[in-house]
């Protein structure tokens, strides 16, 4: 059933990882800015984005155990699918509680996400009713899908991170907290 999707997993499961582990990096150099009072805006933006890769990570090597059966992908993905959704929907609220979301961020963090574990869902059903194909080719869609909006959210994050870090050195050395523009 997956003998034509191996490569496709395995370069979607390289992606992720090498993505967080470069998000880990870049949080590290950037760790100055990571206060207490910032801890929200923390668990809103980059632990769900932590959350997406381990998930495509997770989705990636699943479909490369060998002898997958369809009942038992789908049903492992169901759950999945379930648990994620509703991590999703807390962050979806969190995102348009949050007044510093523009529309791209309640998009990107919130909606997004939301659609791709909904989609996990009808994906559990189709392998469960007997329907593999098409639940693999909308299964890879939603996996690609949340893998390219949390590159997007990434850079998001580390853009506001490299800011905070500069607003921060920039007090240390006497100056205000508001910077003047540059020219």
């Amino acid at each position: 059933m997956l003998d034509g999707w191996h490569e496709f997993y395995a370069l979607l499961g390289t992606a992720a990882a090498a993505l967080v582990a470069l998000l880990f990096v870049a949080v590290s150099v950037g760790a100055l800015a990571m206060t207490r009072e910032r801890a929200g805006g923390t668990r809103t933006f980059m632990s769900p984005v932590v959350f997406h890769y381990s998930n495509v990570l997770f989705l990636s090597l699943i479909m490369l155990v060998p002898g997958q059966r369809p009942r038992l992908l789908g049903a492992i993905i169901g759950v999945a699918s379930i648990a994620s959704l509703t991590y999703s929907i807390v962050i979806i609220v969190r995102v348009f509680r949050s007044a510093m979301a523009d529309l791209a961020d309640r998009l990107a963090y919130g909606a997004v996400p939301v659609l791709v574990y909904a989609t996990g869902g009808v994906v559990a059903w189709l392998l469960l009713t007997g329907h593999a194909e098409a639940g693999l080719n909308l299964l890879a869609g939603a996996a690609l899908v949340l893998l390219l909006v949390n590159i997007r959210n990434a850079w998001d994050l580390l853009i506001s991170l490299a800011r905070r870090t500069a607003e921060l050195a920039h007090i240390g050395n006497g100056g205000s907290p508001n910077p003047p523009p540059s020219p």
